[in-house]
């Protein structure tokens, strides 16, 4: 559409009913802020130009908006008086001179831009204003959008409806489209007349019709509309997110066992024939690549998981985490800013931080990469086909060569050359007897301990 297009994203309100010290736009779904959702939103439906209206943590909340490709003014709404009030906060960015005008909120974090399109092909078609409304089969407590010949009529709140209009399912979002250059005309003749004081932006309606102005409305998934203004209705847009996208990856060739029970970060990439066991859980910027298999009970986050490797079950991926073809981390082991190659494998109760391991190398069970002296951070590096016997602890800055074996129990502290054998242990020594010495005297403390409690 090459009409221009400012939105105005209404993300002013105080969030009382949040009970938050955050503005309730913050509050993340698939881990990132609501307001980012409809702000990608926005500008898959070709919009470029946005005028973010804030209120509390105004600065954070233009933060949080921000996403590549899309310009973002913000303007304060100092006072709450109404939605009209609010959309005319960006009487600036207005007056611009844009195509098209569209409102819609900061909480309403399901949108997508299929309802936005239709909006703006509405305005292009000739309407003056167009409304974006859903059906439900629980209409009680919406605004009813009354229709006559194809035009839009009214919204009415359902305390003024009649008996007839109550019956009506189509609803107001509060989600709507202006005809840009008529929108400061519009806006302005709102009035608050009503018993609270307040400039409602649904009044546009019957004053657009009023003028001789052409109004209509646009369907849209009553999903995509569920607002947020509690932690109950933020557990259930988690839910309908989550469900939508693990619908989408499964089309797309991904097999979840128990869909369900996975959790998805708005930004993961799950390629074909990838295999998603139950209860697994990704942060942000996890990819896993085709065919790669994440078993049971994982959480991965920022972290790449290479085509063929498989992961845990129980197992950990932090950020950085690279884990090459075939290769393999598994149950309860974790990985911090490691690289693994090509099939290596870290396979029981062992932790990766700061390290690069070489292709088909063996991690034994147990294995401690010490990376941290309590100040600084220091790296592992182990070559190809090296093996490191278990319950090792190698303490960076340190080198293991290619081919190089690390005996069970060893501390490794300085480099090992290629091929090397290292064994960094206290010689083992029997003392006959002593065993029943050791027993025998912590029986006799015991048993002192008892006497005279």
């Amino acid at each position: 559409m090459e009409r221009t297009c400012l939105a105005v994203i209404l993300a002013a309100g105080d969030s009382t009913r949040m009970k938050s010290s955050k503005s309730k736009v913050l509050h993340p779904v698939a881990g990132r802020p609501m307001i980012a959702h409809v702000v990608e939103a926005v500008a898959s439906a070709g919009i470029s130009s946005v005028a973010l209206v804030v209120g509390r943590d105004a600065e954070d909340v233009a933060k949080a908006a921000s996403i590549a490709g899309v310009g973002i003014e913000s303007y304060l709404q100092k006072e709450r008086l109404g939605t009209g009030h609010a959309v005319l906060a960006a009487r600036e960015a207005i007056a611009k001179g844009y195509d098209d005008i569209l409102v819609t909120y900061g909480d309403v974090p399901l949108q997508t831009d299929g309802p936005l399109k239709a909006a703006r092909q509405g305005l292009a078609d000739g309407s003056d204003v167009v409304v974006i409304g859903f059906h439900t089969d629980r209409p009680t407590g919406y605004g009813r959008l009354l229709v006559k010949d194809g035009e839009l009529i009214a919204i009415r709140e359902e305390k003024d409806a009649t008996d007839a209009e109550r019956t009506v399912t189509w609803c107001n979002s509060g989600l709507m489209a202006i005809n840009g250059r008529k929108a400061l005309d519009l806006l302005s003749r709102i009035g608050n007349a009503n018993a609270k004081g307040e400039f409602y932006l649904t009044d546009l309606v019957e004053i657009a019709r009023s003028l001789g102005g052409r109004v209509t409305a646009v369907d849209a998934p009553e999903i995509e509309m569920t607002g947020c203004n509690n932690r109950a209705e933020l557990a259930v847009i988690e839910h309908f997110w989550q469900e939508r996208r693990r619908h989408q990856m499964m089309l797309s060739g991904v097999t979840m066992i128990a869909p369900e029970t996975v959790f998805l970060a708005y930004d993961t990439v799950i390629g074909q024939d990838a295999l998603i066991e139950p209860n697994v859980v990704f942060g942000p910027g996890a990819v896993i690549d085709s065919g790669a298999v994440i078993h049971a009970f994982s959480h991965i986050e920022g972290a790449h998981v290479s085509e063929s490797a498989t992961v845990g079950p129980f197992a950990r991926l932090r950020p950085g985490a690279d884990l090459g073809t075939g290769s393999k981390v598994g149950n309860f082991c974790e990985v911090k800013n490691g690289r693994l190659g090509e099939g290596a494998k870290v396979n029981h109760l062992t932790y990766i931080g700061d390290a690069v391991i070489g292709a088909g190398s063996n991690i034994g069970a147990g294995t401690i990469t010490c990376n941290y002296d309590g100040v600084n951070k220091s790296e592992t590096v182990i070559g190809e086909n090296a093996f490191i016997g278990s319950n090792s602890s190698l303490v960076a800055p340190v080198t293991i060569g290619d081919g190089a074996y690390i005996a069970s129990g060893s501390v490794i502290t300085v480099n090992v050359p290629a091929d090397a054998l290292a064994l960094g242990r206290a010689r083992q020594e029997n003392k006959p007897g002593r065993a029943t010495l050791l027993r025998e005297r912590a029986l006799a403390i015991k048993a002192a301990k008892k006497a005279k409690a």
